[in-house]
């Protein structure tokens, strides 16, 4: 049996080269520039790819569902509470949304923003996680 693993995670996006301009301006960088059809980051690992929401529900066989798919969030843990802050800072000046300011949580320090598709992203210091030096939870 295969370690389990997500390889990829596919955002689906209403105007992909909004979605591209947000977060290459929160520093991530395309794998490949040239293409207009698909974008895809190296996100540590894991790679994140936005793709137009009409076509990925297409291609996946849900046109059409109801209700939507939805119910994820996305996360970036860091090792610092400041960093928190800046995190949400640094997003809602790319053209995020703040959906809950940075707060005091029985687990840590936390804080949601959307992008511009409204994906609910978390910016967390959580105590009790470990990160190792590149920022991976480590768990176990």
């Amino acid at each position: 049996m295969p370690i389990p693993r997500i390889s990829l995670l596919t955002l689906g996006v209403a105007d992909l080269a909004r979605s591209r301009a947000f977060y290459e301006s929160l520093g991530w960088k395309p794998a490949y520039p040239d293409c207009d059809k698909i974008v895809f980051f190296q996100v540590g690992e894991l790679a994140v790819a936005l793709y137009p929401r009409d076509e990925l529900l297409q291609d996946c066989g849900m046109a059409g569902a109801s209700p939507a798919p939805g119910g994820i969030t996305l996360a970036h843990n860091v090792a610092e509470r400041d960093m928190v802050d800046a995190l949400m800072a640094e997003a809602v000046a790319a053209g995020g949304t703040v959906l809950d300011a940075p707060r005091d949580k029985p687990w840590g320090y936390t804080g949601y923003f959307a992008d511009p598709d409204g994906h609910p992203w978390e910016v967390a210091h959580v105590p009790s996680l470990k990160l190792d030096e590149a920022g991976r939870i480590i768990l176990g």
